[in-house]
């Protein structure tokens, strides 16, 4: 094997081992409730795996606000081979991030012939803090992924551009689309190839013998790139408009000016992040029209100072214009031009724009120091320090991402005012029942920013468990008066105005929330469930059968169906819808306690005490349940076990008059017994 293969082979089996050592914690990670529940674990038609009508579902949704439907299928992929095992859906993001860094080094590589250099970039690429979030973090796979399709066409343009041939452009064509399918923010590829046609290719140069000005030479490469300029502009129309239709650019209506501001300020803050990666959090808060305006100054002066000066030196110096432009360039998409989500930023943003002025430190710092005696020992030296550090920066960057609540947490402790970090957190403690923990999350988020309407829902939702109906409705209105199409309030609102017993009222809210989101499964039970207290039981199986369509998983669904089907006298087909709503969800209240009616129906009278007696070891409280179960026990002629169960119902509802009369009868029955005796 020639030296130099030996050279780049060790060098690559390098940079994947130090990526994995500095990565291979996400093995044991957990999903967390920051879109990796809209990706994946509560998305029905993802963790079905790859199936046929999730194949068409990937095509033709906007779900989450984007079109990529080749993420879905990545998910879809995973979900088919992993299930649930969230840390293997992180490995294989970790799997992606390694690829793209061998890729980058070998496209460096191949264009320049710089091979320390490339491998330098490579490295920084690879172990940066920065782009933790992009590969840390599941629901950002399309990251991981378009970047590796964006590589893959940089290296089938470097052949095309080693010898222009038709099918070696079909391949360039074909794997740019594939990227934009997978996030469209690699719709500035065109620019880059653009910039790379001027160096490390040379082709600019190169053109002059042909085209006889830089203007025409330039003008040929353009023309040359027309079909990636189309896809690029199909690809950005169709991500606005699925961003606009999913309410994304309306999340804050910031005037322009605003925009451009934060824009400028970004820029920089991005690269002192990159000099100096401390306090990176998974949220940063926009901070509005507060942006002070020696920041925005400074900015600008900054931004044009380098930009003049890389544009000067450009003959002589060409990767400084090439990385300088590059990273301008690839950020536009993302830097809030157009406002998209609720941060001011996010280090996701720079997993390839970053590559750009990694470039210029590679190729200009050696320049830099060219007169130094050991320059070679120093610049190996500084370069395994600079990495060194990285890797601890970037390992426990990483370890921020193992849960919800570190993850939260820790954005909080890192930023100020941030209501969209609290909020998060606030959903956490929710989901695990923490309803002080999490009141005082939304509290917090709605004091911050008292237009925070996802805090203003949230906050309604803890309170209306707690059963504080009145305060709930204020807070959901509440979220409703500042964003009416929020289908998450609707669906709230509709909820607690049915434990009011105001069930028309109800009814609207879920039609709205359903209006707004179709697929909002539910939304779809809740409003079978009112449809079903209200007589019409044709419209609530209606309501549950779409339920069951759009997530076969629900156990609402099945449950809400066998309810219907037994006050239609269907006993038996709603024994089995009840029993596959517990073989997905054993401890359903609802789905065990209507089978054990079936089962009394059916004159299965110890199968019917025993989903009763599952109901109460789920909810010992309910009054209903032990009533049922003290009937159960009675047509078995248990009846001092059912009198028992009578005198819990009496305890905990006095004024039940069967109970009452039913222990009563046994009372008396008892008496008669002894007296014959």
């Amino acid at each position: 094997m020639d030296k130099s293969v030996r050279r780049d082979c060790v060098i690559i089996l390098l940079l994947a081992a130090v990526t994995v050592a500095v990565y291979c914690q996400v093995r044991g990670h957990e999903f967390v409730y920051y879109d990796d529940d809209a990706y994946v674990y509560e998305n029905p038609y993802v963790r079905a795996g790859l199936t046929g009508i999730g194949l068409l579902w990937a095509f033709v949704t906007g779900h989450g606000g984007n079109w990529h439907p080749l993420t879905w299928l990545s998910h879809m992929l995973d979900c088919q081979l992993y299930g649930a095992d969230s840390g293997a859906h992180h490995v294989t993001s970790l799997l992606f991030h390694v690829a793209n860094t061998l890729l980058l080094f070998m496209v460096l590589r191949r264009m320049t012939g710089a091979v320390w250099r490339s491998a330098f970039v490579a490295a920084l690429f690879a172990l940066h803090p920065l782009h933790v979030e992009s590969v840390a973090w599941v629901a950002e796979r399309k990251d991981v992924l378009s970047t590796f399709f964006l590589l893959l066409t940089t290296i089938a343009y470097v052949r095309y551009a080693e010898k222009p041939r038709l099918r070696r452009y079909v391949p360039v064509v074909v794997l740019f689309a594939l990227g934009l399918m997978a996030k469209p923010m690699v719709v500035t590829l065109p620019f880059v190839l653009l910039l790379l046609d001027y160096w490390p290719l040379g082709r600019v140069e190169r053109g002059l013998s042909v085209a006889g000005t830089k203007l025409r030479a330039y003008g040929r490469l353009i023309r040359e790139k027309l079909p990636l300029f189309v896809l690029a502009t199909a690809f950005s129309i169709v991500t606005y408009l699925v961003q606009r239709q999913a309410g994304a650019l309306e999340s804050l209506k910031l005037p322009f000016r605003v925009r451009v501001m934060n824009a400028m300020v970004s820029y920089v803050a991005y690269v002192g992040k990159m000099l100096w990666p401390e306090r990176l959090s998974a949220i940063y808060p926009h901070p509005g029209d507060n942006i002070p305006m020696w920041q925005v100054t400074g900015a600008v002066l900054l931004l044009l100072g380098v930009s003049a000066a890389v544009v000067r030196s450009a003959r002589r110096r060409p990767h400084l214009a090439v990385g300088w432009f590059w990273y301008l360039g690839t950020l536009v998409p993302v830097i809030g031009l157009v406002q998209v989500g609720y941060h001011a930023m996010a280090d996701r943003y720079t997993y390839v724009p970053l590559v750009g002025v990694f470039i210029m430190v590679a190729w200009g710092v050696p320049e830099l120091v060219a007169k130094w005696r050991h320059r070679r020992v120093g610049l190996a030296a500084s370069a395994l320090a600079a990495l060194s550090a990285l890797m601890i920066g970037t390992w426990f960057q990483v370890s921020y991402w193992r849960d919800s609540v570190t993850l939260f947490e820790h954005a909080i402790s890192v930023t100020s005012g941030n209501d969209a970090a609290h909020t998060h957190l606030g959903m956490v403690h929710l989901q695990q029942n923490r309803l002080d923990e999490a009141r005082e999350q939304f509290a917090e988020a709605v004091l911050i920013n008292p237009e925070q309407y996802a805090g203003w829902s949230n906050l309604g939702v803890v309170m209306r468990t707690q059963g504080q109906l009145e305060e709930s409705i204020v807070c959901f209105s509440e979220a409703l008066r500042i964003k009416p199409d929020f289908a998450a309030a609707h669906n709230n609102l509709g909820m607690a105005l049915s434990e009011q017993g105001k069930l028309d009222a109800a009814v609207e809210h879920y039609l709205q929330a359903l209006e707004i989101e179709q697929d909002y499964v539910i939304a779809h039970c809740n409003l079978g469930r009112t449809l079903l207290a209200t007589g019409k039981l044709e419209e609530a199986a209606g309501r549950f059968s779409e339920a069951a369509q759009l997530d076969p998983d629900c156990a609402e669904a099945y449950s809400g169906l066998g309810s219907v089907l037994l006050k239609q006298g269907m006993t038996d087909e709603a024994v089995e819808q009840l029993s596959e709503a517990l073989s997905i969800d054993p401890d359903n209240v609802d789905a065990n306690h209507n089978l054990g009616v079936a089962m009394l129906i059916q004159g299965n009278n110890e199968a019917a005490a025993a989903s009763f007696s599952e109901v109460l070891r789920v909810k010992p409280e309910d009054a209903e349940a032990h009533f049922s179960l003290g009937m159960a026990l009675m047509a078995q002629g248990k009846l001092g076990q059912a009198a028992g169960e009578f005198e819990d119902v009496l305890r905990l509802r006095p004024g039940h008059r069967e109970a009452r009369a039913y222990l009563e009868r046994i009372r008396r029955a008892g008496r008669q017994g002894r007296e014959d005796g």
